[in-house]
């Protein structure tokens, strides 16, 4: 019996991975392999110091950060943010947790939104803020709306955006404490379109899709909202992650980002939304570098490191990370050495600690 269930798992990889009609093949199994003869550059180490501006609290055990810290030195990577989005308990252990490489991580916490449609809630919450701020924490973070109000904590503020007045006592208690306010605004637009054969981001879209949710602001809507939020406090620093989600035209961005002078934005996690178009992207990262900021969001490692840095630094063409749901075939942007250290750490030192290179 065992060897007959053996031969099936056999017969059936066999067919998806080693079968000649395309017509046969799922998209998810579609593995293909670079047979350009062109250079291929693995870079290790980045060129410049890095601060990490987004990342988690991934790991979970004592091993697992120490190794962390590991591949922080073998990368070159100084610091890294950890968006927590706790307060309270949580947020507290989290402290603890990391309090042995406090050099190596800055933990951000989140709001407390308790009671977001009761009288006060702006004051509880502002306390709460100040004291997750004297035990540690040095920004907030990560925010997030996807357009049917905040909720990248628990409990959730559905129905109530960034702009909201109920929110004005919070970011501008911010600005005093002088906390970046990190927040993810909305999704890339494939996310909005119909998960059919005519959407080019489907295989990153599909998990997450937000066409199929009613009663949704869309991309422009959100980006309004943040956009509002980011006049009305100009003396709060705002770091929209993920490029405001904005990889499909990128101009949007950089009209906000020329405005604003409070407003920056980070890379995490669209390393493979910029990479098919490198000269686009690279054009709209050299003109605003003293605006835009590293940043990973995925668990940490070696390897996960050494895949940004090969977009960033390289001008590699044609290859492939599978490991992100990145389906497109990738290209370097061979960023200048000035844009390189200015997003791996001068933009991250002007902001955490206000000192500016320019």
């Amino acid at each position: 019996m065992l060897i007959k269930v053996i031969l099936a798992i056999v017969t059936v990889n066999c067919f998806l991975f080693s079968q000649t009609n395309p017509g046969d093949l799922l998209i998810r199994n579609y593995r293909p392999k670079n047979i350009y003869n062109v250079p291929v550059t693995i870079v290790k180490r980045a060129k410049y110091p890095v601060i990490d501006m987004h990342s988690h609290p991934y790991v979970k055990s004592e091993k697992e950060l120490a190794q962390w810290v590991k591949d922080l030195d073998m990368c070159g990577i100084k610091k890294v943010i950890i968006l927590t989005m706790a307060y309270g308990k949580q947020f507290d252990s989290l402290i603890t947790f990391y309090s042995k490489y406090r050099d190596r991580f800055i933990m951000y916490c989140g709001f407390d939104y308790f009671g977001y449609n009761k009288p006060g809630f702006d004051l509880a919450a502002v306390k709460e803020l100040e004291r997750c701020y004297k035990e540690g924490a040095r920004g907030v973070g990560e925010l997030g709306d996807k357009g049917k109000g905040l909720y990248y904590c628990n409990p959730p503020a559905w129905g109530m955006h960034i702009d909201d007045p109920r929110m004005d006592m919070l970011l501008d208690e911010c600005a005093r404490l002088h906390m970046p306010v990190s927040i993810h605004v909305g999704e890339p637009e494939w996310f909005y379109e119909p998960m059919d054969s005519t959407n080019d981001g489907l295989m990153n879209a599909y998990n997450w899709r937000l066409d199929s949710q009613k009663g949704i602001l869309n991309l422009d809507q959100e980006l309004s909202h943040f956009a509002n939020a980011v006049a009305k406090h100009p003396k709060t620093i705002f770091i929209a992650c993920h490029l405001a989600n904005q990889v499909t035209d990128l101009s949007k961005l950089g009209r906000l980002l020329d405005k604003y002078p409070n407003l920056y934005a980070d890379l995490a996690a669209r390393y493979g939304e910029i990479a098919p178009v490198p000269r686009y992207a690279k054009a709209f990262i050299e003109k605003y570098n003293k605006k835009l900021l590293y940043g990973t969001d995925n668990y940490p490692g070696r390897q996960m490191y050494e895949d940004t840095f090969r977009v960033l630094q390289t001008r590699n063409e044609h290859f492939y990370i599978f490991d992100y749901n990145y389906h497109w075939a990738l290209y370097g942007l061979g960023l200048s050495n000035k844009t390189l250290k200015k997003i791996y750490l001068d933009n991250a030192e002007k902001i955490l600690y206000g000192r500016s290179k320019d």
